[in-house]
C-alpha cells in the first residue's frame, strides 16, 4: 500500500514539474535576433526598364531589364534616394555606353562582372556602401523585328528567347 501511495506522489510531482517547466518555457522572453548580415539588409525592388540597342545609327533591338538590390537598412533609413532613376542611368551606361553586352556574342557576357560593376558604380554615386548585393531579375533582348511582329499582331514562329542572364536555381531558405 505504501508503495502505491509513494508511486502516486512521485507521478504527481513529475507531472507538476513538467507543467511548471512547460509554462515557464512558453512564457520566457524570446532570444534577441542575431545581428547577421542578412538581418541588416533590406530588399529594394527595381522597376522594369527598356533600353534601346543602337547599331549603325539605327535601333537594332531592346534590352528589357529589372534589377533589385539588397541594401543596408541603417543607411537607407530616412534617406530619399532616387534609386529608380539611378538604376536606369546605370543600366543605360553599362549596356549602351560601355557596351558590356555584345548582342552578336552573348557568350562573352559575364553576369557577375555586370552585378559588381552596377554595385560599385551605384555605391560610388550614393557616397557610401548602400548596396550589398545586386540581383538581376530580368535582362532579356528583343530584336526590332520581334517587337514589330508583336506590335502588328502577326503570328510568328516561336523561337527560343535569348537569355542574357541564365536563370539561377531557386534557393530554399529552409536548407540554408
Amino acid at each position: 500500500m505504501i508503495k502505491l501511495v509513494l508511486t502516486g506522489i512521485w507521478v504527481c510531482a513529475i507531472t507538476l514539474a513538467s507543467v511548471y517547466f512547460s509554462v515557464h518555457m512558453a512564457t520566457a522572453p524570446a532570444a534577441a535576433p542575431e545581428t547577421s548580415k542578412q538581418t541588416q539588409l533590406e530588399l529594394v525592388k527595381g522597376e522594369s526598364i527598356t533600353i534601346p540597342v543602337v547599331k549603325d545609327g539605327a535601333v537594332a533591338g531592346y534590352f528589357l531589364g529589372k534589377v533589385s538590390f539588397m541594401m543596408n537598412k541603417e543607411m537607407v533609413k530616412g534617406a530619399s534616394l532616387p534609386l529608380t532613376e539611378m538604376t536606369t542611368d546605370e543600366l543605360f551606361t553599362l549596356l549602351v555606353g560601355n557596351k558590356m553586352v555584345d548582342v552578336g556574342n552573348m557568350k562573352s557576357f559575364d553576369p557577375q562582372a555586370f552585378r559588381e560593376m552596377i554595385k560599385k558604380d551605384m555605391n560610388e554615386h550614393l557616397g557610401g556602401e548602400y548596396i550589398a548585393q545586386v540581383m538581376l531579375e530580368q535582362l532579356d533582348y528583343l530584336s526590332k523585328a520581334e517587337v514589330a511582329a508583336n506590335a502588328s499582331g502577326q503570328q510568328k514562329k516561336t523561337v527560343k528567347p535569348v537569355n542574357v542572364v541564365p536563370p539561377e536555381p531557386v534557393k530554399d531558405p529552409a536548407t540554408e
